[in-house]
């Protein structure tokens, strides 16, 4: 199935549903940044989240940044997802790997740590982006996804997330969010409902590998609530803006001396996007091209 999101409603409106399969750009993501089985779990979790949480704002340029620093030797995961359902992200220690943990599962929560914090930054396209920290639940991204949600945005919130990585890649990948919307927030038996059905989730990325869609999985949940899925599937992609222009533009921010060193000793530049890991060159022509700009713009102060 192709990556994709799509969004649905549930008790008259009461109750808010995104889905997410994001298999192919996990994979991607994978092969990008070389990363082990438990680094792209984390990494595949973390932006399907993203990407539920982009879902949800008004602006089309909208975009939300997820950091998560635990004490874990994953070190940090970084991730800049879209409402355009583009998405992004990188590890910092992209080889870590550890044994399963008692359930069998990749150790995700390990690897990122239990001891850290989620910093949330959305940025509506205007003005100043909003900002949240939270502490670390568990490290296994989903509670602390939801417990930002819960006490940030203090929305009742539930978050599955799953990634399936083997020898292969991954074949599986994806999440689940459903909001309580204020309007139902106080049906007791509304959200006894809800919390029982996706305590009886396998998983998320057993569904998918058994070839459910979404709209099944939605109609699984939600089907007797008055479900009603809306039109409109959304495609999403692994994306990065980053350009050689763009490089030259970070290189000229380090001055006329800098520039002038770089040509003497490398007789160049080489810079590596963290999020994409793409290599830009600049020779030793491009680097005084960006000299005469900088000269040019001094002297005509």
């Amino acid at each position: 199935m192709a990556d994709q999101l799509i969004r649905a409603t549930a008790a008259n409106g009461g109750i808010r549903c995104v889905g997410v399969i994001t298999t192919r750009l996990t994979e991607e993501a994978r092969q990008r940044h070389q990363l082990s089985y438990v680094a792209t779990a984390a990494l595949g979790r973390t932006m399907s989240a993203g990407l539920l949480l982009a879902s949800n704002m008004k602006n089309p340029d909208s975009r939300v940044n997820l950091r998560v620093k635990g004490d874990g030797p994953l070190g940090g995961i970084l991730v800049d997802a879209g409402m355009d359902g583009t998405v992004r992200g990188y590890v910092n220690n992209p080889d870590v790997e550890l044994p399963p943990n008692s359930r069998g599962k990749l150790d995700v929560g390990q690897a990122v740590g239990p001891n850290g914090f989620l910093y949330v930054i959305r940025d509506v396209g205007y003005g100043y982006p909003y900002s949240s920290t939270v502490e670390l639940v568990s490290g296994e991204i989903g509670d602390d996804v939801t417990h930002y949600l819960g006490t940030s945005e203090q929305t009742p919130s539930a978050l599955v997330l799953g990634v399936f990585v083997g020898s292969e890649g991954v074949t599986a990948s994806g999440g689940l969010l459903l909001q309580v919307l204020p309007k139902a927030a106080r049906d007791d038996a509304l959200i006894a409902t809800l919390e029982s059905r996706l305590g009886g989730l396998s998983g998320f990325t057993p569904l998918l590998k058994q070839k459910k869609t979404l709209n099944a999985i939605f109609e699984t949940l939600l089907g007797d609530l008055d479900l009603k899925i809306l039109p409109g599937v959304q495609m999403l992609r692994f994306h990065c803006g980053c350009s050689w222009d763009r490089m030259l533009g970070a290189l000229k921010l380090l001055g006329v001396s800098e520039l002038e060193d770089m040509i003497d000793k490398d007789g160049g530049a080489e810079a590596t996007c963290e999020f994409c890991k793409e290599v830009y060159n600049a020779d030793a022509n491009d680097l005084q091209r960006l000299i005469d700009d900088l000269a040019q713009s001094s002297s005509a102060r």
